[in-house]
């Protein structure tokens, strides 16, 4: 019999709650009666409500995120309406600071700050015996981690096949960026090498290929990240995907020369660049050294086949918009595959609310709470950049223009200048950043690079048919029919065992 249900709204049905997967493994002896239960955040509240109710379950737990807490709000307070005995209890980073006034918290029984794993059991405990009437808020004592019981064995068969596999081998983070809930954490933990790789062992021989770390910083602690590595290393196949968050400045020789034998695709790097100007960075309690980040993407773009993704910020306090424009122009110098262009938002607890008086710093008060305006930056400037975001997240990182891309700027010119530029007219033109096909979009470029920058058309169309049939596209869009060109060759191979954004940058 069913007396808990663990659920949440994931953003994408291809994303795994990992949180929910950890409870469910240290439930102990209440494992049996507890029942994990995902949904989408478009998903219909009644519909959800109905299933999580068919069980008649005494416990409802709930994985609260700046993604979904909106929707989940309303579903607490239908579940609250139709059974209100059902105690709902919340976890996760939206309700573990400034809990108090929230909608949903107010709704809630019961509030677990913190990490869970083991608090939430014990609390069900307690209330499934009524023994005592525990506290509504309940701050989670850092758990040992070798008292947790890891939770991949929970991964279905479904999850394998359709799902992003989340894992990590550590927790914390040892850095205090202001605008970072990981600030807030307390120093690196990891969990045992032989027990984790053992674990990474069960999972490959179940036919996981694409590994989503989610530690914040896989290269602090070199001896971990390095037997990582070779575990990886030794058993390679062309189907292996290995994500990992990186420290920008931080690679020496020993990760080096294992990076450098993974074949082009194995490996993406996530990498928080956020900001190159060093007023900014001290201002927000972020240590980066600038020089040595840039050494180690030209080593990782020039010597190995890391697929790059970089983060920068729009909105950082003390940021101007030609601040940013020249940490943009400088990024792009160094040739990432992916540039995620990010609006800083303001979670709840970060500290990055100490700039909000002298900075004039406006977010919004809805999820997820994206910076509105700053001293600096007026309202429509910031609007301009969310559009600019968005075409670049069009037009570069999805890998369909990795040529055309770059005949942008290809006299000398800013690469945020020109692309400011094209993303301005590509709204006046199409009134939209969203819904728009790729054979549109392809012309939409090939028309901005002819006529607005006066790119000869013959050059702008090779590079927009090399790009476009790279995915083993045959069609020849309209616009492009009156040129010569070639005819299309064989999709590689190795590529298509990548995930599809990062197959596309692969050139042949």
């Amino acid at each position: 019999m069913t007396e808990i249900i663990l659920a949440t709204l994931n953003a994408r049905y291809w994303h795994a709650a990992f949180g929910l997967r950890y409870l469910l493994a240290n439930m102990g002896p209440l494992q049996d009666k507890t029942e994990i239960l995902e949904f989408g955040i478009n998903d219909d509240s009644i519909e959800m409500l109905s299933r999580i109710l068919s069980d008649n379950p005494r416990i409802v737990g709930l994985g609260v995120y700046i993604w979904n807490v909106e929707p989940l709000t309303r579903l607490v307070a239908e579940l609250k309406r139709v059974r209100p005995e059902t105690i709902v209890v919340l976890g996760g980073p939206e309700v573990s600071y400034e809990a108090q006034g929230q909608a949903i918290v107010e709704l809630a029984d019961h509030v677990i700050s913190g990490e869970a794993d083991l608090a939430f059991p014990r609390l069900c405990t307690e209330l499934l015996s009524g023994t005592s009437q525990p506290e509504k808020f309940i701050a989670a004592a850092v758990p040992p981690l070798d008292q947790i019981k890891l939770p991949y064995d929970l991964y279905t068969d479904e999850d394998i096949t359709q799902r992003v596999i989340y894992v990590e081998a550590s927790r914390g983070c040892p850095f205090t960026c202001e605008f970072c809930l990981s600030a807030l954490e307390i120093p690196v933990r990891t969990f045992a090498v032989e027990d984790f790789l053992a674990a990474m062992q069960q999972l490959l021989d179940r036919g996981v290929r694409q590994f989503k770390f989610v530690d914040r910083t896989f290269n602090l602690n070199l001896r971990f990240s390095q037997a990582i590595l070779q575990f990886f290393l030794d058993r390679y196949d062309p189907a292996l995907f290995l994500h990992f968050e990186m420290i920008p400045d931080r690679l020496p020789d020993s990760l080096r020369e294992l990076i450098q034998q993974f074949p082009p695709g194995a490996l993406q790097f996530e990498i928080g660049v956020q900001t190159f100007n060093d007023d900014v960075g001290e201002l927000i309690s972020r240590r980066q050294d600038n020089d040595k980040l840039a050494k180690n993407f030209r080593f990782l773009r020039e010597e190995t086949g890391v697929h790059v993704h970089a983060d920068l910020i729009v909105g950082l306090p003390g940021e101007s918009v030609e601040s940013f424009a020249a940490g943009f122009d400088r990024l792009v110098a160094l040739d990432p595959q992916e540039i995620q262009v990010g609006l800083l938002k303001r979670l709840r607890g970060t500290p990055i609310v100490r700039h909000d008086e002298p900075y004039k710093m406006v977010y919004s008060p809805h999820a997820p709470y994206e910076i509105l305006s700053t001293g600096l930056i007026d309202f429509e400037e910031i609007h301009q950049l969310r559009r600019f975001s968005r075409y670049w997240d069009l037009v570069s990182n999805s890998g369909n223009f990795v040529q055309t891309r770059k005949l942008l700027w290809s006299d000398g010119q800013s690469p945020y200048q020109v692309f400011r530029q094209l993303s301005e007219w590509l709204f006046a033109t199409e009134n939209r950043a969203h819904g728009i096909s790729l054979q549109r979009l392809a012309e939409l470029l090939f028309q901005f690079l002819t006529e607005e920058l006066g790119r000869p058309e013959d050059v702008v169309a090779q590079n927009i048919w090399a790009d476009y049939t790279r995915g083993g596209r045959s069609d020849r869009p309209a616009f492009l029919r009156r040129f010569d060109l070639p005819s299309v060759g064989k999709k590689r191979g190795r590529s298509s065992a990548l995930p599809s954004r990062q197959s596309r940058h692969v050139q042949v």
